[in-house]
């Protein structure tokens, strides 16, 4: 809705990640490394955790991207399912048929599967996303996995991603054997304040208009305060004070409207709320009330 008037190319803050606006912060690099290494290593056990909108994600994506040719991949992204339906998974994700077979086929088949890979110097790898809902009993299923091997290697590597409260279930005492198996253990933290700017000035630029927001006086602290550091959180402030001035006719954001935005978001505790609410601007009473109508039957659904 606003591209246009900030002369944009794109919309610079949407959520749904875009590797055209990749952004690789410390954090993200050394994640990146250690998960590499990890791969290239052959190392059992992988984990990685960061909060909501931290760029999992993004990470993951460039990790795929840059995968050996040697690798198969099964990514499983679904994790609310019983035992049976994610060992299903998994084989259909490495290309094996599962119809009509119950679970001690199919774990025999991923077996054959994985030999077979190993006689071929493939490298299987088990990627499990959102992997803070799966139950102790399904990570315990996924553990016994790992003990596919031969006399010389272990035939799966798995990498575990999920948000922070993965790491306080794989404390629990049933889980230690798991826990003892992770060799990598890799946590995002959020941006500092500085990669907090960088950030949002490359992803402006990459839209096509670096100038509409200028970091004077107390800027970069309020979208801080507000953001923690998360890029997610970032993109929401930004979108919607890149709206708020578009309403008020401004061309630049400043501190004044990413403080009402920000006050804004922060009455609705917008960051403790679901991440599928949508989220409104209130309005001031100044405004044309032929643009409120029309910016109110905007749906943003922040996914």
């Amino acid at each position: 809705m606003y591209e246009k008037h900030f002369s944009f190319k794109h919309k610079p803050f949407e959520l749904v990640p875009n590797p055209d606006f990749l952004f690789l912060s410390s954090t993200h690099k050394k994640a990146l490394t250690y998960l590499d290494y990890g791969i290239q290593e052959k190392i059992g056990f992988i984990l990685l955790t960061g909060e909501i909108g931290s760029g999992k994600t993004t990470i993951i994506r460039n990790l795929i991207k840059n995968l050996n040719a040697s690798v198969r991949l099964s990514r499983i992204n679904n994790t609310k399912v019983s035992s049976e339906q994610l060992i299903s998974m998994i084989n259909e994700d490495f290309g094996l048929e599962v119809e009509g077979k119950n679970k001690t086929k199919l774990l025999s088949d991923l077996n054959e599967f994985l030999i077979d890979q190993y006689s071929k110097k493939f490298q299987p790898i088990l990627l499990i996303d959102e992997a803070q809902n799966l139950s102790p009993d399904l990570l315990e299923e996924i553990r016994l996995l790992s003990n596919l091997e031969t006399d010389r290697a272990k035939l799966l590597q798995i990498m575990l991603v999920g948000q922070t409260e993965l790491k306080k279930t794989l404390m629990l005492p049933e889980l230690m054997q798991l826990r003892q198996r992770i060799n990598i253990n890799y946590h995002i933290t959020p941006l500092t304040i500085d990669e907090t700017v960088k950030y949002i000035r490359h992803r402006l630029t990459i839209a096509g208009n670096p100038d509409a927001m200028r970091f004077q006086g107390d800027m970069p602290g309020l979208i801080y305060r507000f953001s923690g550091g998360i890029p997610r959180l970032i993109n929401i402030l930004c979108d919607f004070a890149l709206l708020t001035a578009f309403t008020e006719g401004e061309k630049e954001i400043n501190a004044d409207i990413i403080r009402e935005v920000a006050h804004d978001l922060e009455s609705r505790d917008y960051r403790n709320e679901p991440q599928d609410n949508t989220v409104s601007l209130t309005a001031k009473k100044d405004e044309s009330p032929d643009l409120l109508k029309e910016v109110g039957n905007i749906a943003l659904r922040l996914i």
